[in-house]
């Protein structure tokens, strides 16, 4: 891999860095080509040569060339917002947290798909935060520095009037490129004289042409997005499908859309059996290679049992997005436009959307209300466990205890509830999923600076509050189902408190001093949950024991991100099995029984903390980490321990001095502090 510099001034061309190896764009450049490179590397290893090794347009790979009518956008991800105080700068350490690969026929259309396929809630470059009521002044001032934020800040600079110039003095991107976008720009300004109504045919047909999404309009006009979609449909405005050759082997493509294609360019077989399956986006914390793990063995599982599999997806560093893990990739965003256009096209037998996170869950109701059969749990019943209030109404139906709580639409609202459930509580958004914006509250100061910089809380999407459970161990349950019987294979124990989230806890299973009592009463409300909310696949639940007494958090009738864990420790291909039963095995047939585990898997979060040197690496509800370690071993202290060298935490490993700085001093913390007396420590405390 060489990394080179230009500069557009002298045209001078120099080399920043030679790596002779696969590079972190190596995935990117395989998927961009249809040049599997880590694959032709690895034959050229073995010692094969080119010439022995196959090429779809002229028979060998010694006479490669590169090709295609298309443009490929790689667009990085973000997770600022993690951060409490942060800064949103870039540099020479990379600070991103995942990409998306999009593929068009043209630059316009190319770079709007992958801004659509971000996953950040934004299906276009205008109207992002408030950069459209800013002054062209405050705009150009804050492209000084390369943020995550450039291009959206670009965007609006040319709505106020930028010139190419000015933000090529600012930026150094090419003046090729703000063309382009100055393009985009003037053709929106020409959609917003529209406003309330559906443009003229010819205006829609040349936003579709280069780019804008059905949403993105329908947003910026204010109208409805069915309408739009219907508009361009009746005009005969439907993405075109095109392939992208695999090189290295005979006969392997995967596929793009675009709406400047001329005609269809791609298959569709007549199999009867065919199923979708939606992958999960760009990697993000909250949302990472868990999920795609899932949709994998999903589309492995289906293949397995004579199904055509059609994966959906669009980021580059995932293995569902590699030619032969299904019959048929669709290198597109996971959006309901994109989607949608597919599913019409191929007219599966059905969609699964519970294996992708959150990605297919946004848009799974529409999906439905579209005409697309959902397989597995229904989206009711995903409905039911992500509306926080609906879900505590069924728990108390099913005589299974939550932390007290109440809803807040407002600040007095707020303090009302929090009277009346006391300090400290758990205060979050009613739809959230790796805990964001999830906070704990001490006092009424912290609840009013909350609820101040709460964005869109209404009566129908109220801030949640729960009385926080001190001192509370927090576990999870993984569950298998086929809407009757229940198969759990296990119960994790987390190793930091509750209040953590789960994703950054540390966790052991099988447990380690969970009570048998409490085991029995996790596992009868497990089934009892999955049997009322009627699942059929997997599903994951967050319980916490307060006081010896079990408490439910949370349930998730979908894959988690604990899935590849269990699946690893016990030895239970979760995944796959709950594909079976989505295509209606029963677990009575599948010989499920309970297992006794014989060893030991600590689970461990990484953080990325060394990339932000200014935020204090504090842990809390909202999740932060990018990724985990698994350590195995006969014993739990020594299967933590591997976890913790792996994630390249360095464990002391003879006597030396612990300070203990506390704000109250708790009896938990006396006991931490005799324990390292019993372990030789010095203790040295702050008075």
């Amino acid at each position: 891999n060489v990394q080179f510099a230009h500069d557009p001034v002298s045209d001078r061309i120099v080399i920043i860095e030679i790596n002779p190896r696969t590079s972190r764009s190596s995935a990117l450049a395989s998927k961009a080509t249809g040049f599997p490179i880590a694959m032709i590397s690895a034959q050229l290893a073995s010692g094969m040569t080119l010439d022995e090794i196959p090429y779809w347009r002229d028979g060998t790979l010694e006479k490669y060339t590169p090709s295609g009518d298309y443009i490929v956008i790689k667009f990085a991800r973000w997770a600022f917002e993690k951060f409490r105080g942060v800064q949103d700068k870039l540099g020479t350490q990379m600070k991103a947290v995942g990409e998306v690969m999009s593929i068009g026929k043209t630059y316009k259309e190319t770079f709007q798909k992958a801004i659509r396929a971000l996953e950040n809630g934004r299906h276009g470059l205008g109207f992002a935060k408030d950069f459209n009521r800013k002054s062209l002044a405050e705009l150009l001032e804050l492209l000084r520095d390369a943020t995550s934020e450039r291009q959206f800040i670009m965007y609006e600079a040319i709505r106020k009037g930028a010139t190419n110039e000015q933000l090529f003095e600012l930026t150094r991107i090419k003046h090729w490129f703000l063309q382009q976008m100055r393009e985009l720009v003037e053709l929106e300004e020409k959609v917003l004289q529209y406003k309330g109504a559906m443009p003229s045919d010819e205006l829609l047909v040349q936003a579709k042409r280069d780019g804008f999404s059905d949403k993105y309009l329908a947003k910026i006009l204010g109208i409805k997005e069915k309408n739009i979609r219907l508009r361009r449909t009746a005009l005969g405005v439907t993405e075109t499908w095109h392939p992208v050759p695999v090189s290295g082997v005979e006969n392997a493509y995967y596929y793009y859309s675009s709406y400047n294609g001329k005609t269809d360019e791609v298959p569709v077989s007549k199999n009867a059996k065919k199923v979708m399956i939606l992958g999960g986006g760009p990697n993000r914390i909250g949302q990472g290679i868990e999920f795609d793990y899932c949709c994998v063995h999903a589309a492995f599982a289906m293949r397995d049992a004579g199904y055509e599999t059609i994966m959906v997806n669009c980021n580059p560093e995932t293995v569902s997005t590699d030619y032969d893990t299904s019959d048929k990739l669709y290198f597109e965003p996971v959006t309901l436009e994109d989607v949608l256009q597919i599913y019409e096209r191929e007219k599966p037998d059905g969609v699964i959307v519970q294996f992708g996170g959150q990605t297919p869950l946004n848009i799974a109701r529409e999906l439905a209300d579209a005409g697309v059969k959902i397989l597995g749990t229904s989206i009711d019943s995903i409905d039911i466990a992500e509306d926080l209030d609906l879900f505590r109404h069924m728990m108390e139906r099913l005589e299974i205890p939550m932390p007290e709580s109440g809803m807040a639409a407002d600040i007095d609202e707020a303090v009302k509830v929090a009277n009346a459930i006391g300090y400290p509580l758990m205060i979050r958004p009613s739809f959230v999923l790796g805990g964001r914006g999830m906070e704990v509250i001490y006092d009424e100061q912290m609840l009013k600076e909350y609820v101040d910089k709460a964005v869109g809380v209404t009566p129908d999407r109220p801030l949640l509050l729960d009385r926080f459970l001190q001192e509370a161990l927090e576990c999870e349950a993984d569950a298998l189902s086929d809407g009757k019987d229940v198969y759990i294979p296990a119960v994790m124990e987390h190793i930091e408190l509750a209040g953590v989230h789960s994703g950054d806890s540390a966790c052991v299973i099988p447990p380690i001093s969970i009570p048998e009592k409490h085991l029995d009463t996790i596992l009868a409300y497990t089934r009892k949950i999955a049997q009322e909310l009627h699942v059929v696949g997997l599903m994951n639940m967050q319980y916490a024991i307060e006081k010896d007494k079990v408490y439910v958090l949370e349930a998730n009738p979908r894959a988690s991100r604990t899935v590849p864990l269990v699946s690893k420790v016990c030895n239970t291909q979760m995944a796959q099995i709950a594909t079976r039963l989505m295509l209606g095995a029963q677990i009575s047939e599948l010989g499920l029984k309970p297992k006794v585990i014989p060893h030991f898997g600590a689970k461990e979060a990484v953080f990325p903390f060394d990339k932000f040197p200014e935020v204090d690496p504090v842990l809390g509800p909202e999740m932060r980490s990018t990724g985990e370690v698994l350590g195995l071993a006969s014993t739990f202290g020594l299967a933590y321990y591997k976890s913790q060298e792996a994630a390249n935490a360095k464990l002391p490993t003879e006597e030396g001095t612990v300070l203990i700085s506390l704000s109250e001093k708790t009896p938990a913390a006396a006991r931490a502090a005799k324990e390292f007396i019993k372990l030789g420590f010095r203790l040295v405390g702050t008075e």
